[in-house]
């Protein structure tokens, strides 16, 4: 590794770009995201300084402009910026707009997803985490891992029993706030005391999660149908969070880690977690409510 330059005033080394991709890639390998995925580095010169990073849920505008504030050279987000392919960066379109936002102003991209969903610790750890819950193990286990921690989503264990009515409500003084809140489906009196959690979007993982035998499921993005199909087969209590909050609290694992590295190579690197709420949706109004 080529040795990072001086900086006049500055504590330590600075490292450049592609040292702390290195790092980057290291933590949450390219090569473990799922095939369909979009991992890696969007735009950056590799040998452009690299003194603030900015970790966020979504490469948006308003996390651009926030880094700008900052004065970040490397954004580091969850969700991809391209994640179907595209045929154009011209400014007209969002995406394209936050491309040349970051080129203009020497500001790289780097995107760690479903590699950063399976890590170990990874994305449903931080949530887990931020819930209080001790975890036991992977929800999904990454057949590749002879120790058996990576994969996807985590089985965790409260630290007493609750019912779901508490557990839920311990879910959304805890998480982020959103619009959406915490929506439950389930006996709110039924006793929790072993949970299956996933950031981001888990209807997909049913199967697993009650082969697992816990008592609820929290995750983000249930659908009617899976969630219709899911009480009926069993007692389970569902736990559904808005997206972005389910995985925010990644954005701060993250941050220790690279405040880690950054300490162990006596970089002079200064690491912000986004304060940016990105979820999409703005408002919420209960069914019955008066206008």
């Amino acid at each position: 590794m080529v040795a990072a330059p001086w900086q006049a005033g500055s504590l330590g080394p600075v490292p450049r770009l592609s040292e702390v991709l290195a790092q980057l890639d290291a933590l949450w390998p390219p090569e473990r995201a799922e095939q369909w995925d979009a991992v890696g580095t969007v735009c950056g010169d590799p040998d452009a300084p690299v003194t603030r990073v900015l970790i966020a849920v979504d490469p948006v505008q308003s996390v651009v402009d926030e880094a700008l504030r900052l004065g970040a050279d490397l954004i580091l987000t969850h969700h991809p910026l391209y994640l179907r392919g595209t045929t154009t960066v011209a400014a007209g379109t969002f995406k394209g707009r936050v491309v040349h936002t970051l080129i203009k102003n020497d500001i790289a991209l780097h995107v760690a997803h479903t590699n950063a969903d399976s890590a170990d610790p990874g994305v449903s750890d931080a949530l887990a985490g931020a819930l209080g819950l001790r975890v036991v193990g992977p929800l999904v286990p990454d057949p590749s891992d002879p120790d058996g921690r990576r994969g996807l989503g985590r089985i965790c264990v409260l630290d007493r029993p609750a019912t779901l009515r508490d557990f839920a409500a311990r879910a959304a003084h805890r998480l982020p706030a959103t619009a959406q809140g915490i929506r439950v489906a389930g006996d709110p009196d039924a006793l929790v005391g072993t949970v299956a959690v996933s950031g981001g979007s888990g209807d997909s993982l049913f199967d697993q999660v009650r082969a697992a035998g816990v008592d609820a499921f929290l995750t983000a993005d249930l659908r009617h149908h899976p969630v219709s199909e899911a009480t009926q087969h069993s007692p389970l209590g569902l736990v559904d969070a808005a997206h972005w909050a389910t995985e925010w609290p990644w954005c701060e694992l993250a941050a220790t880690q690279l405040d880690e590295i950054s300490d162990r190579h006596d970089w002079d690197l200064r690491v912000h977690v986004s304060k940016t709420v990105t979820d999409p949706w703005s408002s919420h109004h209960s069914s019955g409510a008066p206008n």
